[in-house]
């Protein structure tokens, strides 16, 4: 009789979980749907004619798909190659930098132990209760004084004018973003994780403290370098307010900043060149993401592991 039940259930069960599984990939569905459909507006809405853009109730898909949005911000933005070389040039470096430094504070606060190492972090972490906008007057006053500094320079040496021109304008962007806190963290908490055998040893056979850096903590660490770096190239790739703040001279201008001064005319908003230019100015980080989806997943996995 017990038999007879059970292969009764089995075949229910079997129907509740094929039902369940169902379900959830249906909300996952929606869900990702939902995430995306704005990324698709914007294509959707560059490749629609000026024409057709502001027409109610818009089209899921454009009629006439064209190029135009796309040669008037070429137009409008003659400066756009050196734009989108300022920006990757400062996204890049800033990158290198913070994922250098981060690493290293990382390194330091998860291994190397010293007086006042845990108050020294934790004021690190509360640091992340400081909103961006509240530090941007005492950044600016410092950036200020830097300039002051580089300007005496050129006043000495007009022949390098142009070259230290050049260096307050990317110094002044780079400079502030030589660390971060959740780099910090992030590199602290998958270090510590760590095996410290390995370090042992390296003293042992008489590697220097850079050396065990370099050649032990570093290529253990890829996964969670590759996901600051990620994390780090996102933010200063689309960094907005500081750049418009601290760049002078247009020519020194990143994409996002550049393109803000060529949608807007005395008629309105021209919404086929803010997606064009947004489009031009998105497609760099999704390669860039998608180049390194495989390290960013890995990081994620192993630190889940191992935490």
């Amino acid at each position: 009789m017990q038999a007879t039940l059970t292969r009764r259930r089995a075949p229910f069960r079997l129907t509740s979980g094929l039902i369940v599984k169902a379900i959830i990939y249906l909300l996952l569905t929606l869900v990702a749907a939902t995430s995306l459909f704005p990324l698709y507006w914007m294509f959707n809405t560059a490749f629609t004619p000026g024409s057709e853009v502001i027409k109610m109730p818009p089209d899921l898909i454009p009629p006439n798909p064209g190029l135009e949005n796309f040669r008037l911000v070429l137009k409008a933005a003659p400066n756009l190659l050196r734009w989108g070389l300022n920006t990757l040039f400062i996204a890049l470096a800033t990158m290198g930098l913070h994922v250098l430094f981060d690493a290293m504070s990382g390194y330091s606060f998860a291994k190397r132990k010293f007086p006042g190492s845990n108050v020294l972090f934790w004021l690190v972490i509360i640091a992340l209760m400081i909103p961006g906008q509240v530090t941007l007057v005492p950044l600016y006053i410092m950036i200020s004084r830097m300039r002051d500094v580089l300007s005496s320079i050129a006043a000495h040496w007009p022949q390098y004018a142009t070259t230290i021109a050049g260096i307050s304008n990317y110094g002044a962007v780079i400079v502030p973003g030589l660390a971060d806190v959740i780099g910090i963290f992030l590199m602290k908490q998958f270090i510590q994780t760590l095996p410290s055998e390995l370090e042992e040893a390296a003293r042992i056979d008489g590697a220097s403290e850079l050396q065990i850096f370099f050649q032990v903590i570093v290529p253990l660490a890829k996964p969670a370098l590759a996901v600051n770096a990620i994390f780090a190239f996102q933010r200063y790739w689309n960094a907005f307010l500081w750049p418009l703040v601290v760049l002078q001279r247009s020519e020194y201008y990143t994409l996002q900043v550049g393109l803000s001064f060529i949608y807007r005319s005395e008629f309105g908003t021209n919404y086929g060149l803010l997606m064009a230019g947004a489009t031009l100015a998105a497609i760099p980080m999704i390669i860039f993401f998608f180049s390194f989806q495989r390290y960013f997943m890995e990081g994620i996995r192993i630190g889940a592991l191992k935490g």
